[in-house]
């Protein structure tokens, strides 16, 4: 094996690691639920998406060597070395291996609504089957491999490595599509017109007349085709910006991301940026967990 962070996570051999969710009101948008991983050789070995609870969760597994067999729907995949698999739970799927057979992979589930969200719009793309850059195998891996080792003992470590695992695999997928998805959608010059102006307020009345439609029309349309009302897609779209920014230029202050992402008030954009991630900016950044490789910033 050489020294890619894949072959670290196979020296250390099978293993998995569970997180503990936070209750009450203090609910994170991205938290994993488990990580591990593993070689399996049992036909004993079957998951059925509709018979693994009401709370909805996601797996994302990718498959290292051997292969394995997802029935989608009415589809039958066979996942095969270098493929991965995402599904969402409760769904109609089962995914197993036969007898005789071998599959070696990693995985990482999790929940919460925005990762939810974002796996939602990879498979809208994708399908329940992927073929992964390296670099975001490895980031998956690195991923794993830093949860199987401890460093999500806490809510808002776990979910920061959550949210780098998520935006890996987003990042890998809409890189190169992204610009032409939104083309496609009747919302287009609004969503432009969105990430164009992350500074600025953009309120719901400025959102409907770039879209040239009536308050009340607008919000019904954007929240149609774009799954969420404005306001909270704006709010998604400001986070993601920031926690870019937190990551990639650690020479600017906490109060500059502030500003950069549209909040006047740089403790209030702290408090929303704990409550959408589990930790505060400054903790966010020197975790060191939303790492520069895994936001494709050289693509």
């Amino acid at each position: 094996m050489g020294n890619s962070v894949l072959d670290k996570l196979r020296q250390n051999g099978p293993g998995m690691t569970t997180m503990s969710l936070p209750r009450g009101r203090n609910l994170l948008h991205t938290m994993p639920t488990s990580t591990g991983y593993d070689i399996q050789t049992s036909k004993e070995y079957s998951w059925d998406g509709r018979k693994r609870g009401q709370t909805p969760f996601t797996v994302l597994q990718h498959t290292i060597s051997g292969h394995g067999n997802l029935r989608y729907e009415d589809k039958h995949y066979r996942i095969g070395e270098g493929e991965a698999m995402l599904v969402l739970v409760p769904h109609n799927h089962r995914y197993w291996l036969e007898d005789g057979g071998r599959w070696e992979f990693f995985w990482i589930s999790m929940n919460g609504e925005e990762a939810i969200r974002l796996h939602r719009s990879v498979m809208a793309v994708t399908g329940p089957v992927l073929h992964l850059k390296p670099r975001t195998v490895e980031t998956l891996a690195d991923c794993c491999l830093r949860m199987m080792e401890g460093e999500g003992e806490t809510p808002g470590a776990a979910s920061a490595l959550a949210y780098r695992a998520a935006m890996a695999l987003y990042d890998d997928v809409f890189a190169g599509t992204y610009s032409d998805a939104t083309q496609a959608s009747p919302m287009a010059p609004v969503i432009r017109h969105i990430l164009n102006n992350l500074q600025s307020d953009l309120s719901v009345d400025e959102l409907a007349g770039v879209a040239g439609l009536s308050r009340a029309h607008f919000s019904r349309v954007f929240t149609a085709t774009e799954g969420r009302p404005p306001s909270e897609y704006v709010l998604a779209e400001r986070m993601r910006r920031a926690a870019k920014l937190l990551a990639v230029n650690t020479e600017i202050s906490v109060k500059e991301v502030a500003t950069l992402t549209g909040f006047s008030d740089p403790n209030y954009f702290s408090k929303v940026f704990r409550r959408f991630f589990g930790a505060s900016p400054t903790e966010f950044r020197t975790t060191g967990m939303y790492a520069t490789q895994s936001i494709g910033t050289d693509r």
